[in-house]
């Protein structure tokens, strides 16, 4: 289903928080949208792994990063994975990597910057948390909206 960002915060302007503009469009799918699963990591990528290897269903994964410019949270494997695993899109508040080939896939991914280094894998963060990243509050099971105007999050489906 077609939408943008603008039109929703004109229709839904009670509805919808719009978060900071610090992100930009690296995935092949530059509009996505779908309900929200969230991660809260620091520079530790390994949760996110785990997240993208299971059933996307149309899911938007948001990863509180805190905001990290150090190291890179996602690169084209966890993005190829997301594209195999069904998942609609990914917002990084961090960092990504293999931007290049990320370009390529039919997936939406924003994130704040891109970083050549990997980041650590010690298992830890937590999932399915509310999360508070570019001046927004986001709960597991919102709905994110995303295009190159920015990013869109409401409680309930808008479209």
């Amino acid at each position: 289903m077609s939408f943008n960002t603008a039109d929703l915060c004109d229709a839904h302007p009670d509805r919808v928080r719009v978060l900071e503009p610090l992100f930009s469009n690296f995935g092949g799918a530059a509009h996505f949208h779908g309900p929200v699963r969230t991660l809260k990591v620091h520079e530790d990528n390994s949760l996110v792994r785990t997240a993208l290897e299971g059933a996307g269903n149309g899911h938007v994964l948001v990863i509180d990063g805190g905001g990290s410019l150090r190291c890179a949270l996602v690169g084209d494997q966890l993005a190829r994975l997301a594209v195999t695993n069904g998942w609609a899109g990914i917002v990084v508040h961090g960092c990504i990597r293999d931007s290049a080939a990320i370009a390529d896939m039919p997936i939406g991914v924003q994130a704040m910057a891109t970083h050549p280094l990997k980041s650590v894998k010690r298992g830890e963060g937590q999932r399915e948390i509310p999360v508070q990243m570019a001046g927004v509050q986001i709960a597991p099971g919102d709905h994110i909206y995303a295009d190159d105007d920015g990013i869109v999050v409401a409680g309930t489906a808008l479209i």
